[in-house]
Formats: C-alpha cells, structure tokens, sequence
C-alpha cells in the first residue's frame, strides 16, 4: 500500500468571492479518495466559508451548494482548520463556525505545513 501524504489547502478567498470556494473542497475530497491526509486551513476572509449559515447562501450556476461540498468533503475525512487570528480580524467570535471547523493559532498553520507533503493556494 502506499505512503499516505499530507495536503495542505490554503483557503483565504471568502463568501464575497463564492466561484473561489468550492475549488479546495472539491480537491481535498479528492485527495482523500485517493488515500491521503488532507487538510484545508482558512484564513483571512477563507474563514467565512466556515461560518455558521454561509455555506448554505452560496451556489455557483450548475453546481450543489458549497454546504453539499463541504459535506462531502468533511465525510471524506478531510480535516477543517479555522485561523483564530483571522476571527479577531474579522470580528468572529469561535462559536460562529460549524461544529467540524476546528479554530486554531497561527502557530498551527506553520506545523501543518512543515509537515505536509504538498501544499496548495487556493
């Protein structure tokens, strides 16, 4: 079998930009099939895709909402990290996310990525 690699999907685009969004969601699911560890960490506006009723409001032409993405995504075992530092930026209190987003320190981004595999900007 092979190695399980770590991916790590920077989000920082938010509900103001919604083509933007499913992108990351869509490619951890992905991963995720295929085996591997991903992660999606939000931060700067990134975070108000996690943010309590949002997903539900953000449909782009053909697609499902981003809330079925995310879904999907989380059902796959994909791991969701919300930047505290972000939340005070924005005015965002922790208890503004969904139940699977897990608020986390600046610190947290740094060792996730030191020790992924890949990382990718979306």
């Amino acid at each position: 079998m092979a190695e399980r690699k770590k991916i790590v999907y920077l989000l920082t685009s938010g509900v103001d930009t919604p083509e933007r969004l499913y992108a990351p969601f869509i490619l951890a699911a992905t991963a995720a099939a295929m085996g591997q560890e991903p992660t999606i960490y939000a931060f700067i506006k990134g975070i108000t895709a996690f943010k309590k009723g949002e997903a539900e409001k953000v449909r782009v032409g053909a697609f499902p909402s981003l809330k079925e993405v995310m879904d999907q995504a989380r059902q796959a075992g994909v791991r969701f990290l919300v930047c505290e530092q972000s939340c005070l930026l924005l005015g965002l209190d922790r208890g503004d996310f969904v139940e699977d987003a897990e608020v986390v320190g600046a610190a947290t981004l740094n060792d996730v990525v030191l020790s992924a595999d890949a990382v990718v900007s979306v």
